[in-house]
């Protein structure tokens, strides 16, 4: 069978204890029986180990944060474009949704396929909005209040009993104990993210996830439940084992179904000891794990490429349970004339 060449750009290269999903996707569509790829790797740091994998990416191009702004993002995207002639693009960071979302209609026109959620769908689902979310869409999720001042932090007491989370808009999530520690998380989390700062019930149970793809109109491609086995000290699974768990897939279902959502897609929720699902998060993206999904026998980066590009995608029927991934560090060794060219040229 003849593979259909594309060349995917992709972001998320940071494959450190607080990965990006960019690697793992990565990694999935080269396994294609369908495409051969050449990988275009989009990265924000000199250092994200993606960069130097040059068994799975072939070109890498710095390209500048999203918060110098959309117009650079998205013009320095047009150049390496005129030289790559990219296919399809995956973003992989939350924060950088945004801009390629409102910029779509301009990529489409540079040739540049995206399968991202809509501007709506992105906003609604947001950890401030998500006790609207709830109630819209009949899911049980924790109270939540946004603090857009240090000087609420001291309004808590009168609505939520310790301990309680402490999130940020787009990453980073603590348990404070009391009053003291709140103070100290809204500001490492609000000089990071900025604001608002997400205060949360803590709902005591445990922490199970989902990773999904939608079509955009209401049918799930795939969707793969799991239970975190070994998490880090930044609160990322080191491991994990795909389950047996058909009213999370249910739930996944009914989401997908009632926002139409577009796209790859991570649940986070707790299953309390009275066997209730409680949505605490969803991540608008692939997660990192995601290759958990794949050795159980849903390529969804590779369904999400088709869908990119206008494909018919067959929905996943079946995944393995009781498949277990286990993540490991690596020492790569890499030559400095590459570090440098990366830092002083911006490709490599």
């Amino acid at each position: 069978m003849n593979k259909t060449k594309i060349t995917l750009a992709a972001t998320g290269l940071n494959n450190t204890d607080n990965p990006g999903p960019g690697i793992p996707v990565i990694r999935a569509i080269r396994e294609s029986k369908e495409f051969d790829v050449r990988v275009i790797g989009l990265a924000y740091e000199t250092l994200e180990p993606g960069i130097y994998m040059r068994d799975l990416v072939d070109k890498v191009y710095m390209v500048p944060y999203p918060s110098e702004g959309s117009g650079a993002l998205i013009e320095r995207i047009a150049y390496i474009n005129s030289i790559e002639n990219i296919d399809v693009l995956i973003p992989n960071f939350d924060a950088e949704l945004y801009t390629f979302m409102k910029s779509a209609s301009t990529l489409k026109k540079m040739g540049i396929h995206t399968f991202l959620p809509t501007i709506e769908q992105f906003e609604e689902r947001h950890k401030s909005n998500l006790p609207e979310f709830g109630k819209k869409y009949n899911l049980k999720v924790p109270k939540s209040i946004s603090l857009l001042k240090h000087s609420e932090i001291g309004e808590i007491r009168k609505e939520f009993e310790y301990p309680v989370m402490v999130k940020g808009k787009f990453y980073d999530a603590y348990v404070a104990y009391n009053e003291e520690q709140v103070r100290m998380h809204f500001n490492k989390i609000s000089a990071k993210w900025g604001l608002p700062v997400i205060i949360q019930e803590f709902v005591k149970g445990t922490e199970v996830n989902v990773v999904a793809l939608g079509d955009g109109k209401g049918n799930t491609t795939g969707a793969v439940p799991m239970r975190k086995q070994y998490i880090t000290d930044k609160g990322k699974a080191w491991g994990g084992v795909t389950l047996d768990a058909p009213d999370m897939l249910k739930l996944t279902h009914h989401i997908i179904k009632s926002t139409l959502w577009r796209g790859g897609m991570e649940l986070e929720l707790i299953r309390t000891n009275n066997n209730d699902l409680y949505l605490i998060e969803i991540n608008p993206r692939i997660p990192a794990w995601v290759y958990l999904a794949v050795g159980a026998g849903q390529n969804l980066p590779e369904a999400l490429l088709k869908l990119a590009l206008g494909q018919e995608v067959k929905p996943f029927e079946k995944f393995d349970i009781g498949k277990i991934f286990i993540r490991y560090s690596y020492d790569m060794i890499i030559n400095w004339n590459d570090f440098e060219k990366i830092s002083t040229q911006g490709e490599i």
